[in-house]
């Protein structure tokens, strides 16, 4: 199967970069589009209201920009353009991850994981685990 779309999902944690940095490598052994993915949590009260004002929206937004920073910062480096950087909004980061895969087309995700105790992810779950276990693509889990 040729790969085409890579989606990379970032958070601004300490190893988006590290993250980023397998998934330019993927995109360009494989000539793929590479798109940065960040997802703003919406919690379920605000879902729940429908005004959001001027200072939640910037926040929201300086949120992404500075989550996606690390990522962009990876790619310039490396001297890959090829990309481009979208922020989903959800309630689950999971699911908005999977569902944002899976409208897209992309034939490989690349996401981290901060999780190193098995004992921790039993009892608080794992973004990384859903999305492997929901994803219809292929997923690299970079540590």
């Amino acid at each position: 199967m040729a790969i085409k779309r890579i989606l990379c999902a970032v958070d601004g944690s300490k190893i988006t970069g590290h993250v980023a940095d397998c998934a330019v490598e993927l995109a360009e052994a494989t000539e793929a589009k590479l798109t940065f993915l960040t997802v703003n949590v919406v919690p379920t009260r605000a879902r729940r209201t429908h005004y959001w004002d001027a200072e939640t929206m910037n926040a929201a937004a300086a949120q992404a920009s500075k989550q996606l920073a690390a990522a962009v910062k990876c790619a310039k480096a490396r001297k890959f353009d090829n990309y481009d950087c979208v922020v989903a909004n959800g309630s689950a980061v999971a699911d908005a991850i999977v569902s944002y895969a899976a409208k897209n087309k992309a034939d490989h995700i690349v996401m981290g994981t901060n999780t190193t105790n098995e004992l921790a992810r039993l009892f608080l779950g794992s973004v990384a685990t859903a999305v492997v276990s929901h994803a219809s693509a292929p997923v690299t889990i970079v540590k």
